[in-house]
């Protein structure tokens, strides 16, 4: 058995060598197989007890599936053509305006990340704006603005409601966050993070946003809708899941039902049409998501159980007088750091572990609760391997020709996400000050 500072030092090691190997992926490694071999290891050497399955599973399973069920209702659009539909709307309405058509992704990407997940956002919705991009004659180094936009709006503005974020959904479970609840404080809060990430983009790429395109080059829209009749559906199951949301916390539903409820029904719908096959769309979602929350939250309690999380639970205490502003911006910047250094997913849950620790209460605890997810929202943006999605966004990108050196990202990661960072966390402690 080991001693006390030897299970310190394993539970750190573990931790280092499973997130390491969750980005490096070697050898095409799943996601999954590394948190779950570093969750065995650290249940082995005793770092995490048996208990702590299941208060791990108590925090991630409504997370995790309600994470499945948005990216099947997000597969299943984009089969039958669905956020094609949208962008050919998009870019035909902008009239050949490069900067008109700019802001319309951006407004595009932004309501695709609210409702359907930032990934989903970040990976349906960047593939199909650079494909038009190259129809309308753009060359490579014109359509970065929308490249660099769409994946940068995927993270910024998935704030508004808890279905927004897989952290946004940890953190609500961790602290017993209802729909309407979150919506009402976040939502507003999102609205800034969009102008604002709206604002330091069209500053960073305004000389290559002059360019005019003829919209006439553009397929009609209606070519871009594979089964008709399941497309007329959709918006019919869209509503019912924003009902379904709207409706989980006075009926005390995780979100997890109604999302689960309507991929559901959508999967249903969908058996009989030619544009997709329902097989291969249940196959495709990231069920290994599942065993990744599990795993990496496990070693991630490890950290927890050696009391490491403690640091940071004393940190907040010397802090959480200081007011409203000055604690949200170092919370929110705080585990911006943390997530961009090494993922937002074991971030935002060492973040709850520390708020929950601390001595904070009222109004600097709220503070502290939705900063952390603020920069577990945003932070990513700052390296590449901030999240788990961007990595992914990178690679699609490069099938695409389109190749973005880590340098390259993190200089543009910086200049964008600072700026977007501190003006979203002043407007949410001021947001926090008026609605308490």
């Amino acid at each position: 058995m080991l001693g006390a500072h030897q299970l310190d030092i394993a539970s750190v090691v573990i931790f280092i060598c499973t997130l390491a190997l969750v980005i490096a992926q070697p050898k095409g490694l799943s996601i999954g197989w590394s948190a779950m071999g570093g969750a065995l290891v650290a249940l082995a050497l005793g770092v995490v007890h048996p208990g702590n399955i299941v208060t791990v599973w108590g925090i991630v399973w409504n997370a995790t599936i309600t994470f499945v069920a948005l990216i099947i209702i997000s597969i299943v659009l984009d089969q039958i053509g669905f956020f094609e539909w949208a962008a050919l709307h998009m870019l035909r309405a902008a009239r050949g305006n490069t900067l008109r058509a700019f802001v319309y992704v951006i407004i595009l990407g932004a309501l695709v990340a609210a409702l359907f997940a930032n990934d989903g956002a970040a990976l349906i919705i960047t593939p199909i704006v650079y494909q038009q991009m190259r129809v309308l004659g753009f060359s490579p180094r014109q359509a970065m603005p929308f490249v660099m936009a769409a994946g940068f709006v995927a993270d910024t503005t998935s704030l508004p409601f808890l279905v927004s974020n897989l952290v946004n959904i940890v953190s609500g479970s961790y602290f017993h966050i209802g729909f309407g609840t979150y919506a009402m404080t976040m939502l507003p809060v999102d609205v800034v993070s969009f102008l604002a990430s709206l604002g330091v983009l069209y500053f960073y790429y305004r000389r290559l946003l002059e360019k005019r395109y003829d919209p006439e080059k553009l397929f009609s829209p209606k070519t871009a809708i594979k089964d008709p009749q399941l497309f007329r559906a959709s918006w019919f199951v869209l509503a019912a899941l924003l009902v379904g949301y709207l409706a989980s916390e006075p009926l005390k539903l995780p979100v997890s039902f109604p999302a689960s409820l309507i991929a559901a029904v959508f999967l249903f719908l969908s058996r009989r049409s030619e544009a997709l096959s329902v097989k291969r769309v249940v196959i495709s979602a990231p069920w290994k998501i599942v065993v990744f929350s599990l795993g990496m939250y496990l070693v991630v309690f490890g950290l927890r159980n050696a009391g490491l999380t403690q640091y940071l639970s004393d940190a907040i205490n010397h802090i959480q007088h200081a007011g409203l502003v000055p604690l949200a911006l170092a919370g929110g910047f705080g585990t911006a750091v943390l997530s961009a250094v090494m993922n937002n997913m074991p971030t935002v849950l060492v973040g709850c572990i520390s708020i929950a620790g601390s001595k904070a209460q009222g109004l600097s605890h709220l503070a502290l609760v939705y900063s952390n997810v603020v920069g577990s929202d945003l932070g990513p943006k700052f390296t590449p391997i901030g999240s788990l999605a961007t990595l992914l966004w990178l690679h699609v990108l490069e099938t695409k020709g389109v190749k973005i050196g880590w340098g390259q990202y993190f200089r543009t990661g910086v200049v964008l996400t600072v700026p977007v960072l501190f003006v979203t966390l002043l407007s949410l402690a001021a947001w926090i000050a008026i609605i308490h």
